[in-house]
């Protein structure tokens, strides 16, 4: 077993640009808490079952907003993993959180928590964009939660997100500089994306804000890439760079395929043969769960299924694709159909085979997610 996320479901706001399953009514947090402890008790069996289980390695708290709660609420749930499953010596436990939330002393009460690596979601460190996204804080506040945070805290991740309309090449550079500024050892950053249901479609097609470019998030990317691994970053997975020893576990625990449970309302598991989903409803989460029913479904992976995952996966990481594993794990059938889907993209230079590792050249990183969907099996099952 890999690990625990657990999704927190509020927000103090809705950012433009979301569609997590959240809400901004914290009316239901006590409860919520509560169920999610039960849920936890409820799931233990899982991993007691399982004979490869050895202990869970990380605890995440994602969201939504974890940073709502109080760290009296985050250690509360912490100790519930504890008390209900066997846990590793020295787990990752991290912490999203907004820098709105991150007072000084509130860094100070988290630091004498179990938590033991916080993920910051700054964004931006400009007024203007912070704005446009609707975030809770400003510029101001997220500078002043890192100069504290890094006086309490050695394992830290900020967010920052590229291809802003409007954002200029220096702009972007900027953002970049001053996250390095604070000594920070992993950063995640991710292009503006423009999802269905969101506020930031709508302003988008009201004309109120401009559409992202893309040859702008590309320029945006290369940048990125450029700037942090000249400053000894490891460009370890797509949207995510760390210093050495300083990865995230937790998400390349899901990227090497390792099984992980996800509590609370939307969050997923998997256990290499089967994901299941919970009910992105939160009064429904809670009746079930007060009910003793587990509100999830549970879908089987076929073979193709599990291709998928593997390529998209593997594509995305410094791993690559193991072609030895696709003809192991997959089959030869398998094996000769992502050779034949590859080939263009290995004219083109946007994949290499190294040590029969299937891998995006660095002309192919930012096309990486459309070069995956083309190597996808189709309906084989």
């Amino acid at each position: 077993m890999s690990g625990i996320y657990i999704h927190i479901p509020f927000c103090k706001q809705a950012c433009h640009y979301c569609d997590f399953h959240f809400s901004t009514s914290m009316k239901k947090k006590d409860e919520m808490v509560l169920a999610i402890a039960k849920e936890l008790q409820m799931r233990k069996k899982e991993f007691q079952n399982d004979p490869e289980f050895s202990g869970v390695e990380t605890i995440y708290f994602g969201g939504g907003t974890p940073s709502v709660l109080t760290t009296e609420e985050i250690e509360f749930l912490i100790a519930e993993v504890y008390n209900h499953y066997r846990v590793v010596e020295n787990p990752e436990i991290t912490l999203e959180a907004n820098p709105d939330d991150l007072s000084s002393e509130r860094i100070v009460e988290l630091s004498k928590s179990r938590i033991n690596r916080l993920s910051i979601g700054i964004q931006s460190f400009f007024e203007d964009d912070l704005v446009m996204m609707n975030r809770a804080h400003n510029s101001a506040e997220a500078q002043k939660c890192l100069a504290e945070a890094t006086k309490y805290f050695d394992n830290i991740s900020l967010d920052l997100i590229y291809g802003i309309p409007g954002m200029s090449n220096e702009k972007w550079k900027q953002n970049i500089e001053t996250a390095l500024s604070f000594g920070i050892p992993h950063i995640s950053s991710y292009a503006l994306t423009v999802e269905p249901k969101t506020a930031l479609n709508k302003l988008i097609q009201t004309g109120k804000i401009a559409k992202p470019n893309d040859e702008s998030a590309q320029e945006h990317f290369s940048i990125l890439v450029e700037t942090l691994e000249a400053n000894d970053f490891i460009h370890y997975e797509l949207s995510n760079f760390g210093k050495a020893n300083y990865f995230s576990k937790n998400n390349s625990a899901y990227w090497l395929g390792k099984k992980y449970l996800g509590i609370g309302p939307s969050a997923h598991s998997y256990d290499g043969i089967f994901r299941s989903w919970n009910i992105s409803n939160n009064s429904l989460y809670l009746k079930s769960i007060q009910e003793d029913i587990l509100p999830n479904e549970i879908e089987v992976l076929s073979t193709a299924d599990r291709y998928n995952e593997y390529v998209m996966t593997g594509l995305r990481t410094i791993w690559g694709v193991s072609l030895d594993r696709i003809e192991t794990e997959f089959g030869s059938e398998y094996l000769e159909y992502l050779q034949k889907q590859a080939q263009k993209y290995l004219d083109d230079d946007l994949l290499s085979i190294d040590n029969n590792i299937l891998k995006p050249t660095p002309k192919g990183k930012f096309l990486t997610d459309g070069i995956a969907s083309d190597l996808f099996f189709i309906n084989l099952e």
